[in-house]
């Protein structure tokens, strides 16, 4: 009995490549395979025993792209080489159901010389079995000659040409022929798919081989490198490509082509190509592996696409529609694709294998197919991140859980740094059906999440908001909060309208709509005239007593920029800001009443409720209401002469909202401050920087352009501009008088544009300017309101001892004069109006001109004191206060003041004392906002009452009265 030898080789592990003489790579010829010399050497030796009548049989596996085609082809050149007659097939998806297609192709490639070639080839419709008929045609044409038989893509053999092959290797022993067939990984064979020897008795040795072709190694991949590019590959480029192709030698061919296409070179700086380039191969590599699939194996392969890394064989089960196989069978038939990753879960290795599985089915049915894995992974309690993956590509699914899962997840992706994300999730999840509340919550998620980037767009879907058709009341709270960030970032004119239609709706309840009605006001005194006359529907005005917190604010508010009332302006704002009203008043609406109690002075209480807005404002993730508030800290920062701390403010509001976000209404503002600050810092340059990063862009209406204009003016008026610092403080005096804005606590820009009209003394616009000022302060009747427009006439006046203000500072330095030096006749016209002015608390002179304690502590002191004088010390209400009598009037030797002795009348000794200090009738008559005609009446009866004949012997005729001196 003759000894048979058959043998079947295991899977080979990577290994080195072969080397020179000197050790270094091989450099191959042209057409030569990389790492693949074993394999060559075994098929040079089995061609070499055909030739000496040893039959073989050898199949190669491996992986699309892995060279199994390109070692069929070198056997092949082999053979020639070594006088084997070869005949080779290519076995196709399209033939696989042709009779005997393969066997066609063969007898078609062999040699006429053979004899074989007058054998008529079987025909496709040949219902007769020609199995044994054809393999004595093949054994016959190798008796002839030697014969190799190259099938590739055995796979897709039809069965009767398989059923031929299978006959043909049992009889192998009896001619010299050698059988090379290739089989795709991608498509294992069956268990009755094999082509295997079966020797009968006495038959001689025949020898098989199965040959597994593995990925290249790291050397390869540089080998081919080396083959590809006139220059070394760098090292990290090389270990980088081994990686991104997974040594598949047809993708790195491919990456070699586009890099020669585009003049690129293999070094380190051109990773990015190279992993763009490896993925477009890998992905055609997939197309291509897809289109000699079965579609069962298809179905599986789009399963796992859609689910992931969460996919599971129950998974594939219940949702892949398996008719012939199951899951684990047709998970085995995929291992060798090299598509998915090794494990107990499958998944692509690649994203765009995964994309081209999903590119052949319909946008509807791929869809469907989301939806179906997204409620599966549901129902198996997927992580959040996963299943709102799937719910990205599904259709509507229809239940609240799919919102919750997107919400959710949007978060997350948001906090972990990746905005883009989180706005896809948001937008995926309105288009899920939900109760009108539920969606104007998500387009509020969706404003914030798309207001660093993209704030038009943001504002956009506030919007939105505010047109959600509501089902009941319960709408109304989100309206609210749309509504105020829209009026925070400063889209007043688009927001007006829309909040007037979210109040007027029957649905809204009367807290949200006080809430809506006070936000509406608020954005009407930012940008007068942002609504039509004829819009509809009109919005009812703000009561002057209200009795909702919200709208209490915003009266403040205004009543602050008015300049009216500063007692009942606090109160206003204490309701508002009050612990009752923290679920029912609007941020921004409490943001007004903050800055109303800024610019009363009361430092310390806005202190407390600005730090309870940013907490609150923060923990809602409001940037726009955060940001406003800490331009508020800031104003009030600045106000008491801390501009170090109005900076830190200032640069937390540029990281929480850039100046980009701003609206453009808005934007100016930001720009203004820090030019405030850096002048008050004395950084000339800063400032400049500042004021030109505001640009007008539809802003030269609003309030924050009425400050950048003074902040401009302040620059050019330290710069020597005088005449261009002139027409910025006019034309910001213009803007805030037209919303009837007159508080000089706010913008003192009279007493700015009387300075930058000059030093000369009879200047009668600059003396108006200032005389009005000073009224509306000491109407105001803030400390720091008053301080600053006495200061200012006095810096004006060039008294030495008082020298005001360094040019281009926002708020003038505090001085007063001293006992040896001369007071100037505005210093002392300025005590005779405090001294006929009712001051607030216990603010006196002294309090507001000689002392030097700090500005919170005073306001501090003047509000204990203010308590004290409302109780007693007893909890009993204390008598009122004495008003103070005017300052050079007489007093009698007990220290009461004596008017009679002179025998004027107080407005008399008013108009008298004026123009002793030498101020014009006209003058006179603007400082104390009377006709000329009646100054002139006073001065006459004064002059007669004083026996004096003119103005000229005025001021020794009041010298001679004992006066009190300042």
């Amino acid at each position: 009995m003759r000894q048979v030898s058959y043998s079947r080789d295991e899977k080979p592990e990577r290994r080195p490549p072969a080397t020179g003489p000197a050790g270094g790579p091989a450099r191959l010829a042209e057409g030569e395979l990389v790492e693949r010399e074993k394999e060559q050497e075994l098929l040079a030796g089995l061609l070499s025993g055909l030739r000496s009548g040893r039959s073989a049989a050898v199949e190669v596996h491996g992986v699309p792209g892995s060279g199994r085609s390109a070692l069929l082809s070198r056997a092949a050149d082999l053979a020639e080489r070594a006088g084997v007659e070869v005949a080779t097939a290519q076995a196709s998806w399209e033939e696989s159901g042709l009779r005997y297609g393969v066997v066609a192709q063969l007898l078609a490639a062999l040699s006429p010389a053979t004899g074989a070639g007058r054998t008529p080839p079987p025909a496709g419709d040949e219902p007769t079995d020609r199995t044994v008929e054809l393999c004595r045609v093949f054994l016959t044409a190798a008796r002839a000659h030697p014969l190799l038989l190259v099938v590739d893509d055995v796979q897709w053999a039809d069965p009767y040409s398989r059923r031929w092959l299978q006959a043909l290797a049992r009889r192998l022993d009896s001619a010299p022929l050698m059988l090379l067939t290739a089989r795709s990984g991608a498509l294992p064979g069956g268990p009755y798919d094999r082509i295997e020897l079966c020797p009968l008795a006495d038959a001689p040795a025949v020898t098989g081989h199965t040959l597994h072709l593995a990925p290249l190694s790291v050397a390869g991949v540089g080998e081919m490198l080396g083959r590809g590019f006139t220059e070394p590959a760098d090292p990290a480029f090389v270990r980088a490509a081994s990686r991104a192709v997974e040594g598949n030698p047809a993708v790195l061919r491919a990456v070699i082509g586009r890099f020669a296409g585009h003049g690129w070179t293999p070094t380190a700086d051109r990773l990015p190509q190279l992993a763009e380039a490896a993925a477009e191969a890998i992905g055609d590599r997939a197309v291509r592996t897809f289109g000699v699939l079965p579609e069962e194996l298809l179905g599986v392969l789009r399963v796992i696409a859609v689910a992931g890394r969460h996919c599971t064989p129950e998974m594939i089960t219940a949702l892949a529609e398996l008719r012939t196989l199951g899951a684990a069978r047709a998970l085995e038939l995929l291992s060798g694709t090299g598509l998915l990753t090794a494990g107990d879960r499958p998944a692509f290795g690649e994203p765009t294998a995964a994309e081209a599985a999903l590119a052949g089915i319909g946008a509807e049915r791929r869809e469907e197919l989301y939806a179906r894995v997204a409620e599966w992974a549901h129902r198996t309690a997927v992580p959040d991140g996963g299943l709102a993956r799937m719910l990205l590509g599904a259709r509507v699914i229809g239940h609240p859980w799919a919102v919750e899962v997107l919400r959710r997840e949007a978060a997350r992706r948001r906090a972990a740094g990746h905005p883009e994300e989180a706005v896809r999730l948001l937008r995926r999840a309105l288009r899920e059906p939900v109760r009108p509340p539920l969606r104007v919550r998500i387009l509020i998620e969706l404003s914030t999440v798309v207001l660093p980037t993209s704030p038009e767009a943001a504002d956009r879907h506030l919007r939105q908001a505010l047109l959600v058709a509501p089902a009941d009341g319960s709408v109304g709270p989100s309206w609210v909060r749309a509504a105020e960030l829209l009026v925070a970032r400063g889209d007043v004119v688009a927001a007006q309208p829309l909040i007037a239609q979210a109040a007027a709706r029957s649905e809204t309840r009367p807290a949200d709509r006080a809430a809506l009605r006070a936000l509406y006001w608020l954005a009407e005194h930012s940008q007068q005239g942002a609504t039509h006359e004829l819009d509809l529907p009109r919005m009812t005005a703000l009561s002057t007593s209200p009795t909702e917190p919200a709208e209490a604010g915003v009266v403040a508010w205004r009543g602050a920029l008015g300049g009216h009332d500063i007692t009942r302006t606090r109160a206003l704002a204490r309701a508002a800001l009050a612990p009752s009203a923290r679920d029912t008043t609007p941020l921004t609406t409490q943001l007004a009443a903050c800055h109303a109690l800024v610019l009363a002075d009361d430092f310390a209480e806005a202190r407390t409720a600005l730090d309870a807005v940013l907490v609150r404002a923060e923990e809602s993730d409001a940037r726009a209401v955060t940001g406003l508030a800490l331009l508020v800290d800031a104003t009030a920062e600045l106000r008491q002469g801390r501009p170090d701390r109005a900076a830190t403010a200032l640069d937390r509001a540029r990281e929480t909202v850039p100046q980009h976000c701003w609206h453009p209404l808005m934007a100016p503002g930001p720009a203004a401050f820090r030019a405030l600050v850096q002048l008050e810092r004395g950084d000339l340059e800063g400032a400049e920087q500042s004021v030109a990063l505001a640009r007008p862009g539809g802003a030269e209406g609003g309030l924050a352009w009425a400050h950048l204009l003074y902040a401009r003016g302040r620059l050019r008026l330290a710069l020597g501009q005088r005449g261009k610092a002139l027409a910025d403080f006019l034309e910001c005096g213009r803007l805030l008088l037209a919303r009837q804005v007159t508080n000089p606590a706010l913008l003192p820009w009279r007493s700015a544009a009387a300075q930058a009209r000059g030093p000369r003394a009879d200047d009668a616009q600059a003396i108006a300017l200032l005389a009005e000022e000073r009224r509306l302060a000491l109407a105001w009747g803030a400390p720091s309101a008053v301080t600053t427009a006495l200061h200012t006439m006095g810096a004006r006046a060039g008294d030495p001892a008082r020298p005001g203000r360094r040019p281009g500072r926002p708020w003038p330095e505090p001085a007063a004069p001293t006992a040896r030096t001369p007071a100037t006749w505005q210093y002392r016209q300025a005590l005779l109006a405090l001294g006929t002015t009712p001051l607030n608390g216990a603010d006196t002179i002294d309090a507001l001109l000689f002392d030097d304690t700090p500005p919170t502590e005073r306001t501090g002191r003047s509000e204990q004191s203010e308590q004290a004088g409302r109780t007693g010390h007893g909890g009993r209400a204390a008598p009122a206060r004495p008003r103070r009598a005017p300052a050079g009037t007489p007093r009698t030797p007990g220290g009461a003041p004596d008017p009679a002795s002179l025998g004027l009348t107080g407005a008399e000794l008013r108009v008298a004392a004026l123009a002793a200090g030498g101020l014009a009738n006209r003058a006179i008559a603007a400082e104390l906002s009377v006709t000329l005609r009646t100054v002139e009446l006073h001065l006459t009866k004064a002059y007669r009452k004083l026996g004096i004949s003119g103005r000229a012997e005025l001021a020794a005729a009041l010298g001679r009265a004992p006066r009190e001196t300042p």
